[in-house]
């Protein structure tokens, strides 16, 4: 059910900025293998893919952190990073797939569609981004690789700039890049990484529930809830 928090109206937005993992795409397993391959290297217990699911969003370096129990060894930080990027860098696709209906939305954005009665000033297609906190090549390679990559006009990652998520230093740049104001524009996440994002930014904020860090739109709340891709659709149509 789609749960409007704060309501707009989603048919005046004409940029739409994704989040990548947990929004568009499934990359939970080789997200969770790649970690627990970096810790059986280095000599560490694995970790229950639930608990390496929600270190997930805020990008490799502190995933790894994360994953090696916040250490404060850099040495140890820096070759973890290294050999997490280089196995992550050959699986990335062993798994990772697109969301069931999520084709179906960007290509309906994409070309315009919407109902009969919408009005014909509304009938645009919308600009498409994806922002995401994963480093920006492998970004780039999954999108391409699942048949994503003609619906957007930029793929960031979280080296594309000096800062990531939740800082707007990359939502901005978008911004300039399209030439859209920032209340025509709407972020979609999984996180509340992402709502702050938008918040800082100053864009409308869409949270999606099936992704990997649904509980922390509880504490950090979009304007809009989606449960499925096809409320997404039907969110934007």
């Amino acid at each position: 059910m789609i749960r409007f928090l704060h309501p707009f109206d989603p048919h005046l937005v004409r940029l739409l900025v994704f989040d990548l993992d947990g929004t568009l795409i499934d990359s939970r397993l080789d997200l969770i293998h790649s970690v627990n391959a970096m810790l059986r290297h280095f000599g560490r217990p694995e970790l229950d893919g639930d608990v390496i699911a929600s270190y997930v969003g805020d990008g490799a370096p502190t995933l790894v952190r994360r994953a090696l129990a916040d250490t404060d060894d850099e040495a140890l930080l820096q070759g973890a990073m290294e050999y997490f990027l280089a196995y992550y860098r050959v699986h990335k696709l062993d798994h990772t797939t697109v969301y069931e209906g999520i084709p179906e939305v960007l290509a309906a954005l994409a070309n315009g569609t919407c109902r009969a009665d919408t009005p014909v000033r509304q009938r645009l297609p919308r600009q498409m981004a994806v922002l995401s906190n994963k480093p920006v090549n492998p970004s780039r390679q999954i999108v391409q690789a699942l048949g994503l990559g003609d619906f957007f006009v930029s793929v960031y990652g979280g080296n594309s700039f000096t800062t990531k998520k939740p800082d707007p230093l990359g939502v901005r740049t978008i911004l300039q890049e399209v030439g859209v104001a920032a209340d025509e524009a709407l972020i979609i996440g999984d996180s509340s990484v992402d709502v702050l994002t938008g918040r800082n930014a100053g864009l409308w904020t869409c949270g999606v529930t099936y992704g990997f860090a649904p509980h922390t739109l509880e504490a950090v709340a979009p304007d809009v809830v989606v449960e499925t891709p096809r409320e997404l659709g039907e969110l934007l149509r």
